[in-house]
């Protein structure tokens, strides 16, 4: 194995994924009601929403150790790649950085952990790009230069139905409260930099919704060279609808749907959409 893969478990990657032996996952835990989930391959969305739903608390989530990055990164492979969710966002980029350390303090081998300066869809669209530059068989340095500077051009943009579990647990550091109520008021939402910011609102999720997809084409103008990512909690039919909205609009590379597992369906909550591009 030329290379291997170590994303944490906010990456979302295409079904096409799974299984794949040079990617290992490396999952958050999440606390809700008293009870811990692990963001593995047993995780349940449906339950899991059930449990939020019913809680008076607001979930909580906790990174995976630098000990188990360590050992996800001990492998045969040449190179080794980490990408992991925004160090705005998470402790998993700081736990990433030491796992490496720690295991450079007893193998000479190359490891380099990338922090995606995003979340859900955008960090999978770094993780698949590592993967394309690094099955072209490039040197480490070149792949880590060619990552780092698609990293710098992705967007992450976001409408949720709920932001209250962002809220509570400190993620909206620095955005304006907005009122939802009665007015259903549904903010658009971006990465700048691995920060959340808005920029702009709508009254209904679909208009929310065709903002969004507006705003990715004003921002994003280059269609036919991006791959756009879509992902969904709990709500494909949204998604696809999404996904005629830009097939509408322009013309993609490739347009991909993927469902949240556990982290970003904490975050997301119920019938949220995130587009990566």
């Amino acid at each position: 194995m030329a290379f291997k893969l170590v994303v944490d478990s906010c990456c979302e990657l295409p079904d096409k994924y799974q299984g794949d032996p040079r990617i290992e996952v490396v999952p958050f835990t999440m606390e809700v009601a008293g009870r811990e989930v692990v963001d593995d391959g047993a995780f349940d969305q449906r339950q899991f929403l059930k449990w939020i739903a019913e809680s008076p608390s607001c979930p909580k989530s906790s990174c995976p150790s630098p000990q188990r990055f360590m050992e996800a990164c001990r492998t045969e492979a040449d190179d080794v790649y980490v990408v992991t969710i925004s160090s705005q966002l998470s402790g998993s980029h700081g736990s990433a950085i030491l796992g490496r350390e720690l295991l450079l303090e007893h193998e000479d081998k190359n490891i380099h952990v990338c922090d995606s300066e995003a979340a859900v869809s955008g960090e999978g669209q770094v993780a698949m790009k590592l993967i394309e530059l690094a099955e072209r068989g490039l040197p480490f340095a070149e792949v880590v230069k060619r990552l780092e500077s698609y990293r710098d051009e992705l967007r992450t943009y976001f409408v949720l139905d709920n932001l209250e579990t962002l809220r509570k647990n400190g993620r909206l550091v620095g955005v304006k409260s907005v009122v939802a109520g009665a007015l259903n008021i549904k903010p658009v939402m971006s990465a700048v930099k691995g920060s959340i910011v808005q920029k702009s609102q709508a009254i209904g999720i679909r208009k929310a919704l065709t903002k969004m997809v507006d705003l990715v084409i004003k921002e994003r103008p280059d269609t036919l060279a991006n791959r756009l990512s879509i992902a969904h909690c709990n709500c494909l039919s949204r998604a696809l609808e999404v996904r005629r909205m830009f097939e509408e609009k322009a013309n993609y590379k490739e347009i991909l749907i993927v469902g949240t597992k556990g982290l970003s369906t904490m975050y997301a909550n119920d019938g949220g959409v995130v587009i990566g591009v």
